[in-house]
């Protein structure tokens, strides 16, 4: 993408999302840098990101309060993301007990 349009398609990110926090529905989210570590088996061995092995890199996430996986999705379908073809993943947030 050229700048221009790059700077275009963040600014409808930034719509986007602004509208989710007026609608009281974001809870939070950001961008991922694109490098990072990787701390795996028992030895926790340290390598360095990016992970080729990876089939898709995860570039963000947005924490959504949606009634159920239905309404998220539905939410989800607002996403400038698939202006450029992307895709993204809706998950429910595992509650865990203390």
């Amino acid at each position: 993408m050229s700048p221009e349009v790059m700077q275009a398609h963040m600014q409808k990110w930034m719509h986007w999302m602004k509208s989710l926090g007026e609608k009281g529905i974001l809870a939070g989210g950001e961008p991922l840098q694109p490098t990072g570590k990787q701390v795996s088996g028992s030895k926790k061995t340290v390598t360095d990101g990016p992970f080729v092995e990876a089939k898709e890199m995860v570039g963000g996430y947005l924490i959504v309060n949606a009634k159920d996986i239905n309404d998220a999705v539905e939410i989800s379908k607002g996403c400038p993301i698939f202006e450029v073809e992307g895709k993204l993943e809706v998950r429910p947030v595992q509650k865990m007990e203390m």
